[in-house]
Parts: structure tokens; sequence; C-alpha cells
């Protein structure tokens, strides 16, 4: 069970519908899929999946009606990296890089120990952890294998590939 008394599975399932209710269409979303929770001993293990939404909006707009879908499942922001309800991410909106190439890079490339305490004060795209974790690049993999990081030219497929055997492994769905 999780923290809201249900299954990761159902919470992030009710959670994909409510998108919809927020004006956003998806067009495509992946399987839902098993991964290690992270960081390691952070809580229960979760349950991740990647959706190609469409919207009329701008990213921090997303971004805020993300928030409020998160805060009607429980959502307390308390702890960085700390156990959560329901944690959604916007990893990308098109080729946008925010808010600009110097600071995406920046936190792209920010230490995993400065990681773990800090914590943009502005919306940073795409997300500058993405090409580093099996547990998004599995699913988006799904559902946008071609699209290009604006910034490393690499394609999600590319990012994978980048990434170690044991750690894509790890990531199995459901």
């Amino acid at each position: 069970m999780d923290l809201n008394g249900k299954d990761p599975l159902s919470t992030l399932r009710e959670a994909a519908r409510t998108l919809v209710l927020h004006g956003m269409v998806i067009r495509r979303i992946s399987r839902f899929y098993a991964s290690p929770c992270f960081p390691a001993g952070a809580g229960q293990d979760y349950v991740n999946a990647a959706a190609l939404v469409e919207v009329r909006e701008g990213a921090a707009e997303i971004l805020a009606h993300l928030h409020a879908i998160e805060a009607r499942f429980g959502r307390e922001r308390e702890q960085r990296w700390g156990q959560r309800v329901l944690d959604l991410d916007l990893l990308a909106v098109e080729d946008q890089v925010l808010p600009d190439a110097v600071t995406q890079a920046a936190w792209r490339t920010l230490a995993p120990e400065q990681q773990a305490l800090r914590a943009p004060e502005q919306l940073i795209l795409p997300h500058p952890r993405m090409q580093d974790r099996a547990f998004v690049l599995v699913p988006l993999a799904e559902v946008a294998p071609d699209w290009l990081h604006p910034v490393l030219n690499l394609t999600v497929r590319q990012m994978l590939g980048r990434l170690s055997p044991a750690d894509i492994a790890a990531v199995t769905p459901l």
C-alpha cells in the first residue's frame, strides 16, 4: 500500500485519467513499470510510466496542473526525494530549453550529493537528470523513442543505450 491507501499501480492509473480533467489530451501512454525506489531506501518501489500529451498551455502552466494533480492525491512536498504518494514530472516540452542552456547544463551536471540537497527554484527543461534514469527512459522509449534532447543531441533511444544493462533490467513491465 502507498500513503493514500491505494497500491501505486492504481494511483498511477487514476492520475493518468486525471490528466484529461486538466485539459491534456493523451496521445500515447507507455506500459506501467516497476522500478526500485530512488534514492534507495526512500520508500517502497515505484510504478512508472510515460505519457505523450497534447496541451495548449505553456510549460509553467503544465507543471502547475501536474502539481495540482499530485496535491489531489495527497502529495506533500516535505523532503527532497522523500517518500511520496505520487510524483508527476514534466520531462520536456518539444525542444524547449528552460530557463536557458547555461542553467539547464548547471543542473544537469550537478554532483549527485548536491542533487539530493538542492531543488531548482524555477522549471528546468528538459528534465536535468532524465538521461541518467532508466525508470524514466524505459517507459519514455515506448512513447517517444526518437525525441531528440535539444541540448545533448541524443534521442531517447540513444540515451537509454548509454545506461547500464543492470539499471535497464531493474525496470520491469507490470
